[in-house]
């Protein structure tokens, strides 16, 4: 005993147009995501470079350990 689901029937002409709505729907999604994905870059390039100017001014605070930065010279 075997189930199929039942069969929808729909015109071509209704066809068509169901799938040229999904594709119009989807170009649109496509195109407002990648406009999202360029607005989170801009925003994740401006926090870098708040962070990195944070950590270059905390440096100048109260550092944990003081490394020695002079070239050594050759004697």
């Amino acid at each position: 005993m075997t189930t199929s689901a039942p069969v929808e029937k729909v015109s071509q002409d209704e066809m068509l147009k169901q799938f040229k709505d999904r594709y119009a729907a989807l170009i649109k999604e496509n195109q407002d995501l990648s406009a999202k994905i360029k607005e989170n870059e801009v925003t994740a390039l401006k926090l870098q470079g708040a962070i990195e100017t944070l950590e270059y001014f905390g440096e100048g605070e109260v550092p944990d350990k003081v490394e020695d930065k002079t070239p050594e010279t050759a004697e």
